[in-house]
C-alpha cells in the first residue's frame, strides 16, 4: 500500500509517541463526565448552587470539573497557549489549552516536576510543546480533563488541565469549508461518502442527524405499537418459498439440507401464521431483498414494518396509519408539516380516501370500470405502457395508475378498492364486485404502506395463487408460488384480521426531507470499486 505523505507523518508521530512512553491506543477506561452540546446547553454565569434544572438536566457554572473525549477537528496554536475543537458523539465544544496549566500523562521521574536535562522542559511543558503541538493531528482521539467557562469572546469553553490520547488517526480527515453554514467544498461526492459513511458522518454536518431521526421514527413506531399490546416478533430471512408480495428474489443454497432458498420478500405470510396461532396483534420491523433494480428510491435490501392486528379490517387501519404518521411526524420534527423537495406534506390527520377507479378517471378520464381487459390494453399502451401482452386486467389498471397518477398525489391520499388480481391476499371488497378491500398511501407522488382486509377463505386463497400461477405462465416473473404451509394454516381457521407494510426507508426520507433512498441508508448497496 503507498502512503501519502500525511501518512508517513502520521505514523511517525506514532511511533514518537510509543518512544516516549505513550500508548496511542490505551486499553483503559475513559469515564466522560460531560458532553459539548449539554454542556453549552446548559450552562448558567451566576453562582447558583443548582444541580439541576426542571427538565432533571445537570446545569453546568463556570469552574465545574468535568473530562470530555473526542476528535480533534481543529488545532489554533497561539505560543504557550492554544484553541481546539473536540467533536464528541452530540456535537463540537471549543477547549483552551495553555501550556503552563497541562499536566503530564505520567509521574514525572522527580517528585517536584523539576526541568529535565533535555531543553529545559518539566514534563508538563514536553506534553504541550512535543506532544500536543507536534504529534497530535486533526482527527486524533483525545480525552480532556479540566472546567468549564466562558471565553472573553462569550463562547462557552473547557479549560484544559489534563490530556490523554485515545487513539492516534493514520489517515487525514477530508477539509469541508463552508459559506454561511452550508458546505462548498470537501466531501461531497455522494458515491464516495455512501462509500466511506464513516467519514461521511464525521465531517459532513447534518448527516448524523438524518440517522438519528430515522432512529426516532422506529422507536416512537414501537411505543405506539407497544401500547396498543401488539407484539414485536421475528421470523426468517432465509425461507424456502419467496412469498407474501409480488418481486423477484435472491436465491442462495443451504448446503446441508441440499436445496435453494430465498432472501426474504416479504413477512406477511409468516406473521400471519401468528394470527392463526392466536397472537392479538404482532408486529416485525426487518430487512426484506429484492433482486430488482436500483435508483433514488429503491435498494435491494430495505427495512419495512409490518404490523398484522386480528377482528380489524382495511377502514380500520386507515385511521390508525394516519394517527401514526402524525405521532411520528411531531416526534421527528415537532410538528405534522414536513418540507419534501418543494413541497410541503402535511401530515395531520384525516388523509383523503380515493378509490383507484375513481382515482384515474379524474386525472384521465378514461373509465375503465366500464372497459374489457383488452380495451384497458389499448388505452394503456396509448400512454406509453409497455410489454402490456402478458399483462392481466388488474396489472393493466396498476401500470396506468402509476403511469398518469401516482406521481400526482403530494399530500397523504389513501388509494383504495384494487383489483383482485393484483391483490392475491387480500379480502374481496364487501360491495364491489371484482375489487379488494386494500389501499395504497401515496405521499409526495410514491407509495409509502400497502394494506389489506386480509383473505382469510382458505378456498378463496388457494384460487388466487393458482391465478397467480397462470399469471407467471403468462411471463409475469414476480407473479407468486403457492405456499402450500399457509394454505394449511389458513384452513386451521384465520379471524378476521388486517395488515399493513410500511417501507422504513422511504418514511425516513419522507420525515427528514432527503431526496434519495442513499441518504437514509447508513452503507447502501454499491457497486463494487
Amino acid at each position: 500500500m503507498e502512503l501519502s505523505e500525511q501518512e508517513i507523518v502520521r505514523r511517525q508521530s506514532l511511533q514518537t509517541m510509543r518512544d516516549m512512553g505513550i500508548d496511542p491506543y490505551p486499553a483503559a477506561e475513559y469515564v466522560v463526565t460531560g458532553y459539548s452540546t449539554e454542556i453549552k446547553a446548559h450552562f448558567v454565569d451566576n453562582d447558583a448552587n443548582d444541580a439541576n434544572d426542571a427538565n432533571g438536566e445537570r446545569i453546568w457554572h463556570t469552574g465545574d470539573e468535568v473530562r470530555i473525549a473526542g476528535r480533534l477537528m481543529s488545532k489554533r496554536i497561539m505560543g504557550k497557549a492554544s484553541f481546539i475543537e473536540i467533536q464528541d458523539s452530540k456535537g463540537r465544544i471549543q477547549v483552551y489549552v495553555s501550556r503552563d496549566d497541562i499536566q503530564a500523562p505520567a509521574e514525572p521521574n522527580d517528585a517536584n516536576g523539576a526541568n529535565d536535562a533535555n531543553g529545559g522542559l518539566t514534563v508538563e511543558q514536553q506534553m504541550y510543546n512535543v506532544v500536543f503541538k507536534k504529534l497530535l493531528d486533526i482527527g486524533d482521539f483525545i480525552g480532556i480533563e479540566g472546567f468549564v467557562f466562558r471565553t472573553q469572546m462569550g463562547e462557552i469553553s473547557v479549560h484544559a488541565k489534563k490530556l490523554t490520547v485515545l487513539a492516534k488517526s493514520l489517515r487525514p480527515l477530508p477539509i469541508v469549508k463552508y459559506k454561511d453554514g452550508v458546505a462548498y467544498d470537501g466531501f461531497n461526492d455522494p458515491e464516495q461518502r455512501y462509500r466511506q459513511r464513516y467519514v461521511d458522518l464525521v465531517v459532513n454536518e447534518g448527516v448524523k442527524d438524518t440517522f438519528l431521526k430515522r432512529a426516532t421514527i422506529l422507536r416512537t413506531m414501537r411505543q405506539v405499537f407497544d401500547e396498543a399490546g401488539y407484539t414485536e416478533v421475528e421470523t426468517p430471512i432465509l425461507q424456502q418459498i419467496a412469498g407474501g408480495a409480488s418481486a423477484r428474489p435472491f436465491i442462495t443454497h443451504h448446503n446441508s439440507l441440499d436445496v435453494d432458498m430465498y432472501l426474504r420478500i416479504a413477512t406477511e405470510l409468516y406473521l400471519k401464521r401468528l394470527i392463526v396461532g392466536g397472537f392479538e396483534g404482532v408486529y416485525e420491523i426487518g430487512r426484506n431483498f429484492r433482486n430488482e433494480g436500483m435508483d433514488r428510491s429503491h435498494n435491494p435490501e430495505f427495512t419495512c414494518m409490518e404490523l398484522y392486528v386480528q377482528y380489524k379490517d382495511y377502514n380500520w387501519m386507515m385511521s390508525f396509519t394516519e394517527q401514526l404518521l402524525e405521532k411520528i411526524a411531531i416526534a421527528v420534527n415537532g410538528t405534522t408539516k414536513v418540507q419534501i423537495g418543494d413541497h410541503e406534506v402535511d401530515f395531520k390527520a384525516p388523509y383523503r380516501r380515493l378509490p383507484i377507479l375513481d382515482a384515474i378517471k379524474e386525472k384521465t378520464g378514461l373509465d375503465l370500470a366500464s372497459m374489457t381487459e383488452d380495451e384497458i390494453r389499448v388505452e394503456a399502451k396509448k400512454l406509453g405502457v409497455e410489454d402490456t401482452e402478458h399483462m392481466g386486467k388488474g396489472k393493466l389498471i396498476d401500470e396506468i395508475f402509476g403511469e398518469t397518477c401516482e406521481g400526482t398525489f403530494i399530500q397523504p391520499t389513501f388509494i383504495t378498492d384494487y383489483p383482485v388480481e393484483m391483490s392475491p391476499l387480500t379480502k374481496m371488497h364487501r360491495s364491489k364486485p371484482g375489487l379488494t378491500e386494500r389501499f395504497e398511501l401515496m405521499v409526495n407522488g410514491k407509495e409509502l404502506a400497502n394494506a389489506y382486509s386480509e383473505l382469510n377463505d382458505p378456498i378463496d386463497q388457494y384460487n388466487r395463487f393458482v391465478e397467480q400461477m397462470k399469471l407467471a405462465d403468462k411471463g409475469d416473473d414476480e407473479a407468486m408460488v403457492i405456499d402450500h404451509d399457509f394454505m394449511r394454516a389458513l384452513e386451521y381457521g384465520m379471524p378476521p384480521t388486517s395488515g399493513i407494510g410500511i417501507g422504513i426507508d422511504r418514511l425516513t426520507m419522507f420525515m427528514t426531507g432527503q431526496p434519495t433512498i442513499q441518504e437514509v441508508l447508513l452503507f447502501p448497496t454499491m457497486r463494487p470499486e
